[in-house]
């Protein structure tokens, strides 16, 4: 890894890694133009997402929305910016042989103040489903072997004492290779490690669908990954979604009702 500095029309600082130091003014091109370069990728209404070609590959840098006054100071003096943390995040995964997009680099645009703005870029991938896929459409081909592969998954990451936060529909992407699916994390900056609780275990599935079958065929496979007994885990995985689903529901409620001055005409 290489930390660079460049001042410019930007106050960069940040890190590049090894294998893509040859092509730093190119990367760090991308960050200053990123306003009126690249491709969006998705509605950018909270993060937005580009892709930038760098000769034959595509690179995807991710601007993450400029922290309020307190966090500017915060992330600038005293605590890792979810930029620096997905860099990290993403490299301590790799080395777990947890997939994600190959990261290159991240940057951060810094006054006195504090941090203005935050990048974090990787290799794109190109992928064919996340687990939102199997949510919302339960026909989808090959459904519970997914689902099972995917549970499989999440037993690694607990396995080799990574709890993701983050755990939600979209933030997998699946590839499907010759009949095997492989999975790769993303939206990193919410990362623990450490060894997990049972319970902490079975917490990290609550995110992920309201529907009970699909708990059910998760309880199982975990259950058979695990040694446990199956109504153990279901009966603490459903009360758990049943909660997040309850409390989440009751947050769109309250926004609707006191935050109806922000919706669109």
């Amino acid at each position: 890894m290489k930390d660079i500095s460049y001042g410019g029309k930007l106050n960069l600082k940040g890190t590049i890694c090894a294998g893509f130091q040859h092509k730093v003014s190119e990367i760090v091109e991308m960050i200053t133009h990123f306003e009126t370069r690249g491709t969006l990728l998705g509605d950018g209404e909270r993060n937005t997402i580009k892709l930038f070609n760098l000769d034959e590959l595509t690179v995807n840098v991710k601007s993450f929305k400029r922290p309020n006054l307190i966090n500017r100071i915060a992330y600038r003096y005293f605590r890792k910016s979810k930029a620096e943390r997905s860099y990290t995040y993403a490299n301590t995964l790799l080395e777990k042989g947890i997939g994600t997009p190959q990261p290159i680099a991240y940057f951060e645009n810094r006054d006195l103040l504090g941090l203005k703005d935050s990048y974090y870029v990787s290799e794109h991938l190109d992928y064919d489903l996340t687990y939102r896929e199997l949510v919302h459409q339960p026909d989808y081909p090959d459904h519970e072997t997914i689902l099972r592969a995917f549970t499989a998954f999440t037993w690694k990451l607990h396995q080799h004492q990574v709890l993701f936060k983050d755990h939600s529909p979209g933030n997998t992407l699946i590839v499907e290779q010759n009949g095997q699916y492989q999975f790769y994390l993303v939206d990193l900056n919410r990362m623990i490690f450490k060894p997990l609780s049972f319970e902490e275990r079975i917490q990290n599935f609550a995110r992920l669908t309201p529907k009970k079958e699909m708990v059910a065929v998760m309880s199982d496979e975990y259950a058979k990954l695990t040694g446990e007994p199956f109504e153990k885990i279901f009966g603490l995985m459903w009360d758990l979604t049943s909660k997040f689903q309850e409390k989440y529901h009751r947050k769109v409620r309250l926004k609707q009702k006191y935050l109806f001055w922000r919706r669109r005409p």
